[in-house]
């Protein structure tokens, strides 16, 4: 995975207040969702879990096994978040949880109707209508790395949520549209660069991505791209903005430091030299953009990957 973007600790439930010591839960209704925090204090396993509507869990504390869509089993760790549709049958093991290390993730359980206006409204205002891309939240891509928005969209929800402002609803409501929102454009995202490799020509977001990929040690500029798929450069930044949720040069950014990684993992590359052959010009703006992204400096990455590696 990638860099994990961490949620803000949440305070424990004390001792005394404990319902169990198995996912003891507090609930915080609101019209449109469901907020759930939930703890574990002692090992268990084989502990079932099923929600009646769509549910977005991310990991607070501790560490998870999950047996989910009868896909072998993985951890589920801080930084991480998972959604399973409605009805769907989890079931967790908590091998080391413990009074001294509990475990705890907040679960935000969303109503049907809501769920689905947001893809409506997605579908309404954010569709190509040349590739007529139809918005959806898709289960093939339900594990994965928090980023920053999502981190911070989700403790914005864990804030108002439990908080006591009477506005909450609301509040709850545009950051949950949000959230929702930011999921769709993710997954529609690594989609996209998954298939535009092997589909370039199949539409404009193929084409965009795999011209960035083939490229992608060369300076790129954004009005060449958009003179690449014949829109001006403000239609060309807004029309890629509403498809994936961030800049053309986040993403090439993000590809650059993805490829850094791989070049980092090789013994003797320099960072000076991994920096060129990623298009950066600067080697001290790479430092930068890699510390801010993975949370380390390249050095440091590549003294932790290369034992590992050999």
């Amino acid at each position: 995975m990638p860099a994990k973007h961490f949620l803000n600790k949440i305070d424990l439930t004390s001792p005394g207040q404990l319902q169990t010591l198995v996912e003891s839960r507090r609930i915080f209704n609101l019209n449109r969702c469901e907020f759930n925090v939930f703890e574990t204090h002692q090992s268990a396993y084989h502990i079932p879990l099923t929600f009646s509507d769509f549910v977005i869990t991310s990991m607070v504390r501790g560490k998870k096994i999950m047996h989910l869509f009868d896909e072998p089993a993985f951890d589920y760790l801080p930084g991480e978040t998972l959604i399973v549709p409605a009805n769907e049958a989890m079931v967790i093991d908590f091998p080391d949880a413990s009074a001294e290390a509990p475990t705890q993730c907040v679960a935000l359980a969303l109503d049907a109707g809501y769920v689905k206006d947001t893809v409506n409204f997605m579908n309404h205002y954010y569709n190509s209508g040349e590739e007529n891309h139809h918005w959806k939240l898709q289960f093939n891509q339900y594990h994965f790395a928090n980023d920053t928005e999502i981190s911070e969209l989700i403790n914005k929800l864990i804030r108002v949520c439990s908080g006591g402002d009477k506005a909450k609803d609301i509040f709850a409501d545009l950051t949950l549209k949000e959230l929702l929102i930011r999921l769709m454009q993710s997954q529609h995202m690594k989609q996209v660069s998954i298939e535009s490799s092997t589909r370039p020509n199949q539409g404009r977001t193929h084409f965009v991505l795999n011209y960035i990929n083939e490229h992608l040690t060369e300076k790129i500029a954004v009005d060449a791209l958009s003179r690449q798929v014949y829109l001006s450069r403000n239609v060309f930044f807004k029309w890629f903005k509403e498809q994936f949720g961030i800049t053309p040069l986040d993403y090439i950014n993000n590809e650059r430091i993805k490829l850094a990684k791989q070049l980092l993992a090789q013994p003797g590359n320099s960072i000076r030299s991994v920096g060129s052959q990623c298009g950066f010009s600067d080697v001290n703006y790479f430092i930068r953009l890699f510390r801010k992204t993975e949370g380390i400096t390249p050095k440091a990455y590549q003294d932790c990957i290369i034992p590992a590696a050999s």
